[in-house]
C-alpha cells in the first residue's frame, strides 16, 4: 500500500513553492519521507517551461512586472502558462516508479484525475491530443506540466476555479493558438472557489493514484523541510 500526505499551503509565491518542491522531492527520493501532494494558490505569475518560445509572451517581461505579474523560468515541460489567485495548483511530489514507471501513463493519470473531478461538478472534461491538459469542449480548463527526476515528480496541475482569465490573454497559453481558456465558475455559471475544488480534486487523485494521504499542516511540513529552507 502506498502511503503519503497532502498539504494545503494557502497562498505562496511561485519561487518559494518551487524551492519547497525541490527539497521535498529530494527527501522522497532518499526515502526520508513519503509522497506528498501540495495544494496551493499563487499570486499572478507566468512560468516558462523547458519548451518555452519567446513569441508566446505577448508583452515584454518588464511590462508584465509593471502589472504586478512575475515571470519565472522553471524546468517543467511545456511552454508558458499562468497562475493567479482562484486557480488551484496541485504538485504531486510522488514516486512515479510506484505508479507504473511510465511517464506517458503518469501524464494520462493526472489528466484522468481532473476529468473525474470535473465529472463530480457535472462537467464533461476531455483530453485533446496531442496537447497535454484537460478541456471542456474546445476550452482549456486545466494545464498540466511535469518534471520527473530519479522517478520523483515535480510540478503538476493548474485547475482554473474562479480566477481572472484575462491573464491568459497576455500570453499564448501553453503555446497553443486559437483556443480559449475557461474555469469551473465560468462553465457552471456559479462561483466555485479553490476551497470548493480542493476536496474534489483530492478525492480524484486518491482514486487514480491508489492511496489515501493523510493531512499535513503547512507549519508541520515547513518544520520538516530541513535547514536549507529554515
Amino acid at each position: 500500500m502506498i502511503r503519503g500526505h497532502w498539504c494545503w499551503l494557502g497562498s505562496m509565491d511561485y519561487a518559494t513553492c518551487f524551492a519547497w518542491q525541490r527539497v521535498l522531492a529530494d527527501q522522497v527520493a532518499q526515502r526520508q519521507r513519503e509522497d506528498v501532494i501540495l495544494f496551493v494558490e499563487h499570486p499572478p505569475v507566468l512560468t516558462l517551461g523547458a519548451n518555452f518560445h519567446a513569441e508566446n509572451l505577448l508583452e515584454t517581461q518588464e511590462a508584465y512586472r509593471q502589472k504586478g505579474i512575475q515571470v519565472e523560468p522553471t524546468d517543467r515541460g511545456g511552454d508558458v502558462t499562468f497562475h493567479n489567485p482562484g486557480q488551484l495548483v496541485i504538485y504531486p511530489i510522488v514516486d512515479v516508479a510506484q505508479q507504473g514507471k511510465d511517464l506517458h501513463r503518469w501524464l494520462r493519470d493526472l489528466e484522468e484525475s481532473v476529468i473525474i473531478a470535473l465529472r463530480a461538478f457535472g462537467l464533461n472534461g476531455r483530453r485533446f491530443a496531442p496537447h497535454t491538459g484537460v478541456w471542456i469542449e474546445d476550452r482549456k480548463t486545466a494545464a498540466i506540466g511535469i518534471k520527473v527526476k530519479r522517478w520523483i515528480n515535480l510540478h503538476g496541475i493548474a485547475l482554473n476555479c474562479n480566477n481572472d482569465l484575462d491573464l491568459a490573454r497576455l500570453i499564448v497559453p501553453c503555446g497553443i493558438h486559437g483556443y480559449a481558456v475557461t474555469s469551473l465558475t465560468q462553465e457552471l455559471g456559479r462561483e466555485v472557489g479553490v476551497r470548493d475544488a480542493l476536496p474534489v480534486m483530492r478525492n480524484a487523485l486518491e482514486h487514480v493514484l491508489g492511496f489515501t494521504p493523510l493531512e499535513l499542516r503547512r507549519s508541520e511540513l515547513e518544520s520538516q523541510l530541513g535547514p536549507e529552507l529554515q
